[in-house]
């Protein structure tokens, strides 16, 4: 850890906070590499591979690997865009408390109900994603019963270390980062090494991937793989409040989070891909399990174990970090007494200095996801597609929001700014993020029922109507006087002006 922020940073934080409206009840115990650790242990380019690598192979073939290049750049774009709102308002909570000031209180709220429905879902994603990780490190069969108990022991166990403080959080997060890149550097350095079958022309065949189709179509499918690896960078403004000087440090935290997560997964992805044997069989449906097979052959059944206890150590680490941020953004949302149960969401232990209730909905919510996947095939699939396309919904919303601050004059004040670069910045970002989202949202199996094919557009739907529905009955947006809509410069009164001299009353 490094060590505690001379007085003048913190003095100055809190004045920053106080300017804003707010006055912190968390601890500035978050370095910068901390900081850094929880975004790229949120983003996790371990547990992103190796949950939906079979999936991108089975679907697009080798040059799915394309995709995390493609979604990297588009992503980084939002990150940019990310670093200067929080670099003006560094609040807890992320894209909320960003949309409030941005745009307005309605706006901002149904921003942070989708998100904050997202990221629990993406919690349950990834808790289910280790359940057959966890099966074959102890060695049973991976059942629906025995996934769902092994999801809700890590989502148990993310609880915990969370609700331990943010010291130790930010310490779980440093370990998580360090084991999971070296571990990325090292499994897909021997499988380079000792395990490649093929030549790195093979990421340009799609080995008939796609029926024999308009191939676009299945690397658009495919591409799943990359949106789901590049979210996590966010995850270092959600906790604002936590980190000395965060004006200056997050963004930097954000962009870093892109690259070396970003390097680290198309690494891990590559060397897998080239590791693969019998890649046509992957796509056929036959070898449903690519990963495992690969492990196995390279490292033997002792060092297979190793390496699932370091996959499984990125997943606990990842489940923890997505907490963090969802937590912070119900404290947030609870804090300006926005929801039903804000008096919960708002509490404060002063002894952890966390916000207990706001973590145990983050841990309740996702576990009954998780025992919802019991009536469900295809459940693992069926929830990350939710889960990205409501992340990304949340962030083009504020992407959204930032823009058109800008076109009515908002003028970034924070220690980070784009400068000249700002506007078209912003607007690749949103044409990315609209993009990405139809894209994860295009029905692409016209031979499955129409609600399974339909699942990702239609849960988004339910959602977003869901939210409009509260806001029309509770109207929860207007029981808070917290600042919102102070980024965009207020028309000042019209004076009458006269070149004649004031008079003397006397």
């Amino acid at each position: 850890m490094s060590p505690t922020p001379p007085p003048d940073h913190i003095d100055s934080d809190a004045a920053q906070l106080a300017s804003l409206g707010y006055q912190s009840e968390f601890k500035r115990d978050m370095s910068p590499w901390a900081n850094f650790s929880l975004g790229f242990t949120y983003l996790s380019p371990v547990v992103a591979i190796y949950t939906m690598f079979a999936f991108g192979l089975a679907t697009g073939g080798p040059p799915m690997i394309w995709s995390l290049v493609i979604t990297g750049v588009g992503q980084l774009l939002v990150a940019l865009v990310f670093s200067e709102v929080v670099a003006q308002f560094p609040v807890a909570g992320g894209v909320y408390p960003w949309a409030r000031r941005l745009w307005g209180r309605r706006y901002a709220w149904l921003t942070g109900w989708v998100y904050m429905m997202a990221l629990f879902v993406t919690i349950a994603s990834v808790v289910s994603g280790a359940g057959p990780y966890i099966a074959s490190l102890l060695g049973f069969e991976a059942s629906v019963n025995t996934t769902i108990i092994c999801s809700l022991a890590i989502l148990a166990l993310a609880t915990i270390i969370n609700y331990m403080g943010t010291r130790v959080l930010a310490m779980a997060a440093i370990i998580g980062f360090t084991a999971e890149l070296l571990g990325a550097l090292a499994v897909g350095g021997w499988l380079l090494v000792t395990e490649r079958h093929h030549n790195l022309g093979v990421v340009f065949d799609s080995f008939g991937a796609g029926n024999g189709g308009n191939y676009l179509w299945a690397f658009a499918a495919a591409a799943l793989v990359g949106i789901y690896n590049y979210y996590g960078f966010e995850a270092c403004g959600d906790v604002a409040e936590e980190v000395p000087d965060p004006g200056r440090l997050i963004p930097k935290a954000m962009r870093r989070t892109i690259y070396v997560g970003g390097a680290a997964a198309t690494f891990v992805a590559l060397a897998l891909v080239l590791s693969v044997a019998d890649i046509p069989a992957v796509i056929s449906g036959k070898d449903a399990d690519p990963v495992s097979g690969v492990l196995n052959e390279a490292f033997g059944p002792v060092g297979s174990k190793i390496i699932l206890g370091v996959v499984l150590l990125s997943f606990l680490s990842c489940s923890m970090s997505l907490q963090a941020a969802a937590s912070r953004l119900a404290y947030s949302y609870g804090r300006d007494d926005m929801i039903v149960g804000s008096r919960w969401l708002r509490k404060f232990s002063q002894a952890k200095r966390v916000p207990p209730y706001a973590l145990l909905a983050a841990g309740v919510i996702p576990a009954l996801v998780v025992l919802a996947s019991k009536f469900s095939q295809d459940a693992l699939t069926k929830i990350v597609s939710f889960a990205s396309v409501g992340i990304y919904l949340g962030f083009q919303m504020v992407v959204f929001a930032a823009l058109r601050a800008r076109l009515k004059g908002w003028e970034p004040s924070g220690k980070y700014r784009l400068g000249k670069w700002g506007l078209p910045v912003n607007i690749m970002a949103l044409v990315y993020g609209v993009v990405a989202i139809i894209i994860m949202s295009w029905p692409r199996t016209p031979d499955a029922p129409w609600y399974d094919n339909y699942i990702v557009l239609i849960s988004g739907v339910v959602v977003v109507g869901a939210g409009l529905l509260y806001m029309a009955l509770r109207r929860p947006y207007g029981r808070s006087d917290a600042p919102y809509d102070d980024a965009i410069p207020k028309a000042r009164p019209v004076t009458a002006l006269t070149d004649e001299p004031e008079l003397s009353n006397t």
